[in-house]
């Protein structure tokens, strides 16, 4: 089992027809569903036409009249939209899905792309840095990317202006992944447009965003996560102390890649995260044989555990609860919880009741709005 998902899932069995692929986008792009409660839906219900049919109920418990689930005509839609676009429509548990994903807190159920899928099983680098970058950081990022990608390694960045771009050239002939913010149909910024048209024919553009979504500021950070989690390391070039490149940073971290970042002047502002990076234990990168001989114990070629590709039998639905005795338990659990994140596991046994009782009347107040559920099983109240 992917060790990011909640140990009360199963891994579900990857879509095979079309008619599969539309359940899950209606499934995944339905209103309140993010993404663990996609796997908690698949699980308890057994399938994504059971949890959309139980949808509209469980709003109905949580308070919400009138839920409708994402329509089978937007999801056709979309598909046709990829089709257009010469886009793959990648689904968890597949063959072509990205193994390096599996141990991520949230990993995404469903990824577009565009180019060579073969690269998302390749031993892969991530690199990011300033847009604004200095002619001697894109110098620097260029010699870093052309050499680790020589070397086989596909690099890893977000299409971005400076840094991103300068990765993305320098190992275009060799193996590069753009991942982006809004649709792989919807280029940003767009004087990357060219840069993004190559990519696509010698590359990879991948996102985990409907096709035709325009990028919105709080799309990047979830973009940022995908860079990191694609690869075995992360190199920071020119970074400021507060910006996106520091946010991929610490997601590294948090998914156990290694962290290594090029020096900078100490006056130079565009080099201060890059220093404080260094400062708190990265590897400090003069050339790519630094990052070679930082990587190298990880092993990339080490085999990755595939998820067990099996959906259990779901337990049986627990007895329907009366309204006093669910507004009671709603109460219960919002009063232990606030906008400090809880563990779920620990909320349960606060509450002194089995996790099959508890587990629904969670997924009720989420869609409610009245909870929110971030990576690892941390809950908490929305005020």
């Amino acid at each position: 089992m992917p060790e990011g998902l909640h140990p009360s899932t199963h891994p579900p069995l990857p879509p095979t027809t079309e008619d599969d692929r539309v359940l899950w986008l209606r499934l995944l792009r339905s209103r309140r569903v993010g993404i663990a409660t996609f796997f908690r839906l698949l699980s308890e219900h057994g399938s994504p036409a059971a949890a959309l049919d139980a949808l509209p109920e469980i709003a109905r418990a949580a308070g919400v009249e009138r839920y409708n689930t994402f329509c089978e005509e937007a999801a056709r839609a979309e598909l046709s939209r990829g089709a257009d676009a010469g886009a793959t429509l990648i689904c968890y548990g597949s063959s072509e899905y990205p193994k390096a994903l599996y141990d991520l807190a949230d990993p995404p159920p469903l990824l577009w792309a565009r180019g060579d899928i073969s690269l998302l099983n390749k031993p892969s680098i991530g690199m990011v840095g300033a847009r604004n970058a200095s002619s001697l950081g894109g110098r620097t990022a260029r010699m870093l990317a052309s050499e680790l990608s020589e070397q086989g390694h596909v690099i890893v960045s977000g299409l971005a202006r400076g840094i991103d771009t300068s990765a993305h050239i320098a190992s275009l002939e060799h193996g590069t992944i753009a991942v982006l913010a809004g649709g792989v149909d919807v280029i940003y910024p767009s004087e990357n447009a060219h840069l993004a048209r190559d990519i696509s024919l010698k590359g990879l553009l991948i996102s985990e965003q409907p096709m035709g979504l325009a990028p919105q500021a709080r799309h990047f950070p979830r973009r940022n996560r995908l860079i990191s989690g694609l690869s075995i390391g992360l190199i920071v070039v020119e970074a400021a102390a507060k910006s996106g490149s520091l946010i991929t940073a610490r997601n590294a971290l948090d998914q156990g890649r290694e962290v290594l970042a090029v020096p900078g002047h100490p006056f130079d502002a565009r080099a201060s995260g890059c220093n404080m990076l260094i400062r708190d234990g990265a590897t400090l990168v003069r050339s790519a044989a630094d990052v070679l001989e930082t990587l190298a114990p990880l092993a990339p070629d080490a085999p990755v555990l595939q998820p067990e590709l099996s959906l259990n039998i779901p337990p049986p639905p627990p007895e329907r609860r009366g309204l006093a005795e669910t507004a009671a338990l709603h109460q219960q659990i919002l009063s232990r919880l606030g906008p400090s994140p809880l563990p779920e596991d620990q909320l349960i046994r606060d509450l002194a009741q089995p996790a099959a009782t508890i587990s629904p009347v969670l997924v009720e107040l989420e869609l409610d709005g009245k909870i929110s559920r971030a990576a690892g099983g941390m809950l908490t109240k929305e005020l």
